[in-house]
């Protein structure tokens, strides 16, 4: 610990003979005494203190941390949305280098045939805008290390970790410099996803997760009974059962397929042979991609036109190894990480309950306290203080404010006061704005009528006979050349639809109000579309006049008529997408999208950070192995006599996939992840580089589409079947409304934690000492 840290321990209650004195202090009268000054000075720490621990909670943070006057006044500005916005943008900034710095990807295609080179800069120029990130990050774990105190940096791994980092990347920086920028290999950059890492503790929580998950993958059938009677060292051993399962069926298969498809003395019979199982490594590859099915029918064809009997070999392969043994393997990690979300959500309460509690116990400490009161209270004023100086939503502070106005007494117990703030877990319904008041008798009607949801419905079904007539239009003028094509059908149809869409909106409009009709989603999604589709129709008008027969696709200006009319038609189409809130089955799938997208985002920030790393390593590895065809003397070539073998990567004219530069090498990331055709790409990279290659695309495989896209797939699933057993409970609608968080989703399956919980934790607090 750091001198002077002792100091810095705040007590959260006084010690009790101050509290007994309190009264005589106030009982005093007159001038005030430099007793009733330090009272004063700690009573405004107290309530910084009951601030701070308050924002804590709404953003789930630790308490964990100094808290001492200026320490809070650091900690509030170190967590202001201005220092976060710009650690946000300098760890952005950086990441985003790899696009512009050399190898640049600034250039129109990544095709090694057609490639001009790129813009690349000078040397000084990408490095001095590393410094300034550097110096950012070294501000941010300064700060971060005083905040928590020294006895408590020793113990962050992270913190750690991340000085590590700045040490190695800014010691790769001088090094670059001094051969002027003209290293090949560059360790920081591999380095750089840490920072976007380290900044994000649901990043750091999904992380965990998915670590503590990967050794329970490989043992689903050995329960936590097992664990505890049997011992570690034996369940370490049964816990390998699954993968080596997977391992063995792979390497039996490929053993029976080297002993199936030996080479023979009738070359012409040897086509399996020589295609996929001529040794054990080409065999191996043959078959794990065949557990993809990116190789299927392929790699069975050449023995399959021998012998019919050959297909037994792949089929049962394919059986046994994909429909099995991968589809157990999803099944086990949605088993061993479904229950990530809660665990880390369960923390998260924790967290926000602790703060509270807190707060509380600081304020209980404040000289509005009765002394001699056997429980602790805090007094209504102290916390409407309070309130007034905490970043929370409006919404939540309002009705807190609201219900302490309705409570009849001026003190509030722990119970009562962790109760108002149970506010903070509610995600209340959206209040839209109230209609008009019309007093016409007629425009009432109006209002009835054009506010019904029939009248939504009149326009869901003529917006599927929008889609109908386009698709029949579409299908009749398919074939036909663009000089023969007649737009007179096509544009009269769209301008009749559009003028209904305008009135539709208007006719809403003046039913809801202007700012009911903007308060819902669909209605600006219908409202922005049908403006857009206005503006277009009116700008074809002015080119190209009305429709008229004969009205053909002329070339005028920046688009011709048929791009027009083109365009209109597929904001149309777009535009149907309307129907979704009114198909509940369909808007059920929609909304577990969407609430993936929300609230999953530090899980897809694991997938930058995975993509980054290995986009770079591949630079390192691969750049400027691939050669076109016009210089074949530093690689074997595929063809005979001018003819290149079919599927292989020439022939396939996978020029832009290579690791040229940073984009090329994410979107090459990216189909070996979807795995079609990946094969593809381990036999060119192992020809153009060396056969070790296939090592680096086969990790990347299992990291990316077995072990992520399974994860995924596992909290679509935990999302998709709580969204329907909410349903099959029959919520109300004011339920269904409620935009949830994912806090919030598992908000009826969480435990309270005790009150012995939340004191013993207090109780450790490094920089606060409880006197009770």
């Amino acid at each position: 610990m750091e001198a002077g840290a002792g100091a810095e321990a705040e007590p959260l209650l006084p010690p009790q003979s101050w509290r007994t004195r309190r009264g005589l202090w106030r009982a005093g009268g007159g001038a005030r005494s430099a007793a009733e000054d330090g009272t004063g000075t700690d009573n405004d720490l107290y309530i910084n203190q009951a601030v701070v621990f308050i924002e804590d909670a709404i953003q789930y943070r630790s308490i964990n941390h100094r808290v001492d006057s200026k320490s809070l006044w650091l900690y509030r500005w170190y967590y202001s949305r201005t220092c976060q916005w710009i650690l946000s943008l300098t760890i952005t900034i950086i990441l985003a280098l790899a696009f512009i710095e050399k190898p640049s990807s600034l250039t129109v295609t990544s095709d090694v045939r057609y490639r001009l080179p790129a813009w690349n800069p000078p040397c000084g120029l990408t490095e001095s805008i590393e410094l300034l990130c550097f110096l950012v990050f070294v501000v941010d774990v300064s700060v971060k290390s005083y905040l928590i105190g020294w006895e408590e940096f020793w113990k962050n791994k992270w913190l750690m970790a991340y000085i590590l980092t700045l040490i190695v990347s800014l010691t790769d920086w001088i090094v670059s410099l001094s051969f002027l920028c003209a290293e090949d290999v560059r360790i920081r950059r591999i380095l750089r996803p840490f920072f976007l890492l380290q900044n994000s503790s649901m990043m750091k929580k999904t992380l965990k997760s998915i670590n503590s998950t990967l050794p329970e993958m490989a043992s689903p059938f050995v329960t936590e009974e097992l664990r505890h009677h049997v011992g570690k060292g034996l369940c370490c051993v049964a816990s390998q059962s699954v993968v080596l399962l997977l391992a063995v069926h792979l390497s039996l298969f490929t053993m029976f397929a080297m002993l199936l498809f030996a080479r023979t003395k009738d070359g012409q019979q040897d086509k399996e042979w020589v295609g996929y199982f001529r040794n054990l490594p080409d065999s191996l590859t043959s078959l794990l991609v065949l557990l993809t099915t990116a190789n299927n029918p392929d790699v069975m064809i050449p023995a399959y036109s021998k012998n019919r009997a050959y297909s037994i070999f792949f089929i049962l392969f394919t059986v046994l190894g994909n429909l099995f043994l991968m589809n157990l393997l999803t099944a086990i990690i949605y088993n061993q990480f479904r229950g990530y979300l809660l665990k880390s959500v369960q923390s998260s309460l924790f967290r926000r309950r602790l703060g509270i509690r807190a707060a509380f116990e600081v304020l209980s400490s404040l000289k509005e306290t009765p002394a001699n009161a056997q429980q602790s209270y805090v007094s209504v004023g102290a916390l409407l203080q309070v309130l007034q100086k905490v970043e929370m939503d409006c919404r939540c502070k309002q009705a807190i404010m609201r219900s302490l106005k309705m409570c009849s007494c001026d003190q509030l117990s722990a119970t009562q006061f962790q109760k108002l703030f149970e506010e903070l877990d509610k995600d209340a319904i959206k209040q839209h704005p109230p209609s008009p008041e019309y007093q016409s008798h007629f425009m009432q009607k109006m209002q009835f009528a054009f506010g019904h949801p029939y009248f939504g419905y009149l326009g869901n079904v003529v917006a599927l006979a929008n889609i109908i007539s386009i698709c029949v239009v579409l299908v009749m003028d398919a074939d036909k050349q663009p000089s023969e094509r007649d737009d007179f059908f096509l544009g009269a149809i769209n301008c009749f639809f559009i003028l209904y869409y305008l009135l539709e909106m208007l006719l809403k409009i003046l039913a809801l109000g202007l700012k009911r009709y903007l308060s819902y989603p669909s209605n600006r999604f219908d409202g922005l579309l049908t403006v857009i589709l206005l503006v277009l129709e009116i700008s074809t008008f002015a080119v190209y006049g009305f429709p008229h027969p004969g009205w053909r696709p002329e070339f005028m200006g920046l688009l011709s008529l048929w791009d027009m009319v083109r365009l209109v038609n597929m904001l149309i189409v777009f535009r149907f997408l309307r129907i979704i809130p009114n198909m509940k089955f369909m808007a059920l799938v929609v909304t577990t999208l969407l609430d993936l997208v929300k609230n999953l985002r530090a899980f897809a920030g694991i997938l930058v950070v995975v993509f980054y790393a290995f986009a770079i390593t591949g630079i390192m590895l691969f750049k400027g192995a691939v050669v076109p065809l016009g210089n074949i003397s530093a690689i074997n070539t595929t063809y005979d006599n001018g003819t290149l073998q079919c599927g292989t990567y020439e022939q396939l004219e996978y020029w832009p996939n290579n690791f040229d530069d940073f984009a090329a090498a994410v979107v090459t990331l990216w189909d070996v992840m979807v795995v079609n055709n990946w094969q593809v790409f381990l036999e060119a990279f192992s020809r153009y580089s060396s056969p070790w290659a296939k090592i680096y695309f086969v990790v990347w495989w299992l990291i990316s589409s077995v072990i992520w896209v399974n994860l995924f797939v596992a909290l679509l699933l935990e999302n998709f079947i709580h969204k329907w057993d909410r349903r099959c409970h029959r919520e109300s609608l004011s339920d269904i409304e409620y935009q949830r968080t994912v806090e919030l989703m598992f908000r009826d399956v969480l435990e309270e934690p005790t009150e012995e919980e939340l004191m013993e934790k207090l109780h450790q607090h490094p920089h606060l000492q409880l006197c009770r």
